[in-house]
């Protein structure tokens, strides 16, 4: 098993022997692009809705990956995926959110028709065609995988595939406790991207670059104290805070993360934290520090559930689950919980130098609160002052990134800090070379563990 694992990866193009180098043709070469269409993305759980989006019988929208696109239909059973090409001759029958209305689906080419539930209900001129080629599963919708989770449907055209929950692994619980089936969209937003898809994530996926990218965040954490936030004369830059200091930075943290990203920490959870700034506090820092976040986990639970939202509890959760500031889901998704609410993104290939990225603001909203859902993103230039200020920054390198991979053989990553990178790409190499279907889910739910994650042993 060993011997034949380590032949098959042996045929991968640009494979990555070494764990903390990653040759760079692996984000412009077409024929790697190329087996990434081919081996990865069809076996692949990939999130494809909101709930939210499609509410109501009738309500549709279309996910696309590369040249497939896939219908999510809300039927009288529940939210169903069918792939979105006419049984006919194959045109494609929606091209984004709508409702069925009295027609239904009408192909705008021979108005053959579909209902709510995908089935057909009209061709036009039956007696022209053989009664076989009419039969019932020939001629409704072409079903695709469907599971659910997280207040999202996921699709996989591998009916042989693992479960979503099988292939998420552990991550799923973490987000579980959050309450993470509850979250709603307060913005959508989406870009193109002059950059690989995969590139685009590791910008997420490590905090090294918090302190060069994002100075405004990296000069109010209170994490700037540990070894990677030390200044040039080897003082850290918050040493000697005392205990108010202390606190006032917390919020200072968590309302510049809420401004810059725009609800990762929503605006009602900073009001709760502004309150916190005269809490009374002992006078070693330290304590101080963790007296805050008992506080503020005491407080903004209290608050939120005090408006009607369904928010879990937010010290428990937190004495119980492991947390990390970005779970990311293999092979595009990602949530960043910090307290009740997250921000959310979604990344797709569009050609071996381009992709889609699209950013979700979620909160835990009051049980009937109105509110105007969004149905689909915002698209905005990749360089649109309209993005909050963080993801503002991190378009800005991209770019220029993907224009400098071409020029060095391959990017050096610290083994502590930049491991989630090397870990997700050598589970990649695991799909092209077609390694055993159980190896590739346990080596998932181990890719799956969370931001700024070490180099770790994934079985291959």
């Amino acid at each position: 098993m060993v011997e034949a694992t380590a032949k098959a990866l042996e045929q991968v193009p640009h494979r990555i022997t070494n764990p903390e180098l990653i040759p760079t043709k692996r984000y412009y070469d077409e024929a790697f692009f190329q087996l990434e269409k081919e081996k990865l993305w069809p076996h692949m759980w990939q999130m494809a809705c909101r709930l939210e989006e499609i509410p109501d019988v009738g309500d549709y929208t279309v996910y696309t990956i590369l040249e497939h696109s896939v219908l999510m239909l809300h039927t009288q059973s529940g939210v169903k995926a069918f792939k979105n090409a006419c049984r006919h001759r194959g045109v494609r029958l929606a091209h984004g959110p709508g409702h069925c209305g009295t027609e239904g689906l009408v192909c705008p080419f021979h108005g053959w028709r579909w209902n709510a539930d995908g089935e057909n209900t009209f061709v036009f001129g039956k007696q022209i065609f053989s009664e076989e080629l009419l039969d019932r599963a020939e001629i409704d919708l072409a079903p695709v995988r469907v599971e659910f989770w997280a207040g999202c449907a996921f699709i996989n055209f591998d009916d042989g595939a693992p479960s979503l929950h099988e292939f998420l692994g552990p991550v799923a619980d973490r987000m579980d406790a959050r309450h993470a089936d509850k979250l709603k969209m307060d913005w959508w937003c989406g870009t193109v991207l002059p950059t690989n898809w995969k590139l685009a994530m590791e910008a997420f996926q490590e905090g090294y670059h918090t302190m060069q990218t994002h100075p405004q965040l990296f000069h109010v954490s209170p994490n700037a104290t540990k070894s990677l936030g030390r200044r040039s004369d080897g003082q850290s830059l918050n040493e000697n805070l005392n205990a108010r200091q202390t606190v006032d930075m917390s919020v200072d943290f968590m309302a510049k993360l809420s401004e810059g990203m725009d609800g990762m920490v929503h605006k009602t959870e900073v009001a709760v934290l502004e309150k916190l700034r005269d809490m009374d506090v002992p006078e070693d820092s330290a304590i101080a520090g963790q007296m805050f976040y008992g506080r503020a986990y005491q407080d903004v639970t209290e608050d939120a559930r005090a408006r009607g939202a369904p928010i879990f509890d937010l010290m428990q959760v937190a004495q119980a689950q492991e947390f990390h500031a970005v779970e990311f889901m293999f092979p595009h998704y990602f949530l960043l919980p910090m307290l009740g609410a997250m921000s959310s993104y979604r990344i797709r290939p569009l050609t071996a130098e381009t992709c889609l990225f699209e950013i979700w603001s979620l909160v835990i909203r009051p049980e009937g609160e109105v509110y105007e859902t969004p149905t689909e993103p915002t698209m905005l230039p990749y360089n649109s002052p309209e993005f909050p200020e963080i993801p503002r920054q991190d378009y800005y390198n991209l770019p220029l990134q993907q224009l400098g991979l071409h020029d060095i053989e391959h990017m050096r990553l610290s083994k502590t800090s930049e491991g989630m990178l090397s870990n997700y790409q050598r589970l990649i190499d695991g799909y092209i070379a077609g390694l055993d279907r159980e190896m590739l889910t346990k080596a998932g739910q181990i890719v799956n563990s969370g931001f700024e994650a070490p180099v770790l042993d994934i079985g291959f």
